[in-house]
């Protein structure tokens, strides 16, 4: 083995991500040894690791000062993918209103405590239906749709401040498709769909997700997303995933994921190989 890799992941997954072990070998037939580590485990020596490749760092929303400043320590003694700095800007989906100047993104609004009602009642007033969502989250934690300032689903906002979205129906028929980015190159495409009234397309809200061949449009899309939060960044992008739905006529960025966004390794397996093919030309 000529280098050692350690692959970030949290408490409640210490093997890492679903199908986290493909990853383990794919880097061993690649002679790099490689290992899953918890991100907060005091006894993990990151400095002595060759590179830092956050994976599956799934609590990082609720503990994000206390992971920003990890991630700071961490890049500070070794090669840290994509680095503090992208996922502190990344951390705060304010971002969608800057890089929206850029790519065609879904049209995003912040709100705030102190202007929760005003500013719920313009982008209402502007879109009808509406999705809010954590400024700081993942995994459709805190995700509430509302069609009024006195929507009682509103009872289930988390703690501000977030971004209002309109709602897009197409969730619920064309769905939503996430592309992954190595190297800034779109290498696959997941198409995934929610069920009933539901808008999040997660497996733990019963949304279905499915390998499709990677589609040209989404992939030049997916591609210039990255290339625009780089060049804003000033940053190297070695991996991303452009979350993106049909609205308005076109496809649109829903989100861009720079910290931990999976792999889909349960649904495309193939995706080992190619982040094991970046993590190795890294390592050079």
């Amino acid at each position: 083995m000529t280098a050692d890799v350690l692959l970030a992941t949290f408490q409640l997954l210490p093997d890492g991500e679903p199908g986290g072990a493909l990853l383990v070998e794919a880097l061993a037939a690649r002679g790099v040894a490689a290992r899953w580590a918890v991100w907060d485990d005091p006894a993990v020596d990151w400095a002595a690791a060759g590179l830092v490749a956050v994976r599956a760092t799934w609590d990082y929303h609720r503990r994000c000062e206390e992971f920003l400043a990890w991630s700071r320590r961490v890049a500070a003694t070794t090669t840290l993918l994509n680095g503090p700095d992208v996922f502190a800007w990344n951390a705060d989906k304010a971002y969608l209103v800057g890089l929206g100047e850029l790519v065609a993104t879904l049209p995003t609004a912040l709100l705030e405590d102190a202007a929760l009602v005003p500013g719920l009642g313009a982008a209402i007033e502007r879109w009808g239906t509406v999705v809010v969502k954590p400024r700081t989250g993942a995994g459709g934690v805190g995700v509430v749709v509302a069609d009024r300032t006195d929507d009682q689903r509103l009872e289930g906002l988390t703690p501000g401040p977030w971004v209002v979205q309109p709602l897009v129906e197409s969730v619920r028929t064309t769905g939503e498709s996430s592309l992954h980015v190595l190297d800034g190159g779109a290498v696959s495409q997941v198409d995934k769909v929610a069920v009933g009234e539901e808008v999040r397309v997660h497996g733990s809200y019963g949304g279905r997700s499915r390998l499709v061949p990677l589609d040209a449009e989404r992939a030049a899309l997916a591609e210039q997303a990255v290339r625009a939060a780089a060049d804003l960044l000033g940053a190297d992008l070695a991996y991303a995933r452009v979350d993106m739905m049909r609205h308005d006529g076109g496809w649109r960025v829903s989100e861009l994921e720079l910290i931990e966004p999976g792999l889909y390794l349960d649904v495309d397996p193939a995706n080992a190989e190619r982040f094991a093919d970046l993590v190795t030309g890294r390592l050079r």
